[in-house]
């Protein structure tokens, strides 16, 4: 596993060669040693079973229709979720939490994005909590969201697991933003990211990620800023041959 600096993470698996969020993309991620990180998002069915999707809708992904927190987990297991993507993943399904925990567990970390608004996945962040302590990897997680009070809650759970806030919001101090919800990672769309906020946010020892950076210049830009500062990538070939092992020079 590549431990160097500006760690790679596939974007929702190396989506930009399979449909995102699927065991294929997943298994991709695992062919390369320098990719050491994967994200994914979780979100519930309609009985309680994390499942693994970005969109609350089925359209853009699948050839289902709906909500995904109102079909149950054997109607989503029905689902091609790689026809969208390619003739050649035609039949890919939509994961299982425990599916992605069977396949990539102890083989590659995960930033596992729980996909919630309000009260609409009542349940899901004791549902993440348990499968990640049932497969002992507690060390090889971060859980992060976009809603402050997921962080929070997550952190009330399981106060020895990493979380983190995922935000575009510009801050003149994410440092004190981390504190307030008890995060000790922040996930920051990348033009947001300076070398003093970056040094700043490590000076603490709260983790940094820069999504979604898919342009060489942009990941070489981003990886000068810190060489703490993950990256997350659609495009991971691009990562190893801008910073990696398949620099050029």
């Amino acid at each position: 596993m590549y431990v160097g600096k500006n760690c790679c993470v596939a974007h929702r698996g190396w989506s930009s060669k399979a449909p995102e969020n699927t065991l294929a993309a997943i298994q991709l991620a695992m062919s390369e040693p320098y990719i050491s990180w994967i994200e994914f998002d979780v979100q519930l069915s309609k009985d309680g079973i994390p499942v693994i999707i970005h969109d609350y809708t089925l359209e853009r992904t699948t050839n289902g229709q709906g909500f995904v927190r109102e079909k149950t987990y054997a109607e989503l297991s029905q689902l091609d979720a790689g026809s969208w993507f390619s003739p050649a993943y035609a039949g890919e399904q939509i994961p299982t939490l425990e599916d992605v925990l069977d396949l990539a567990g102890g083989r590659l970390r995960m930033n596992i994005e729980l996909k919630t608004q309000g009260n609409m996945s009542s349940g899901l962040e004791e549902a993440v909590i348990d499968h990640i302590y049932r497969y002992t990897l507690q060390h090889d997680v971060v859980l992060t969201s976009f809603e402050p009070k997921v962080v929070q809650r997550l952190k009330r759970l399981a106060p020895e697991l990493r979380t983190g806030l995922i935000t575009e919001m510009p801050s003149q101090d994410y440092v004190a933003v981390c504190r307030s919800l008890g995060a000790d990672f922040l996930s920051l769309y990348y033009p947001m990211f300076t070398k003093q906020n970056a040094a700043a946010l490590v000076q603490q020892r709260i983790g940094i990620m820069a999504w979604t950076c898919n342009h060489t210049k942009d990941i070489i830009q981003v990886a000068d800023l810190h060489p703490e500062l993950m990256i997350c990538t659609n495009y991971p070939d691009r990562w190893n041959m801008a910073i990696g092992e398949g620099k050029e020079g």
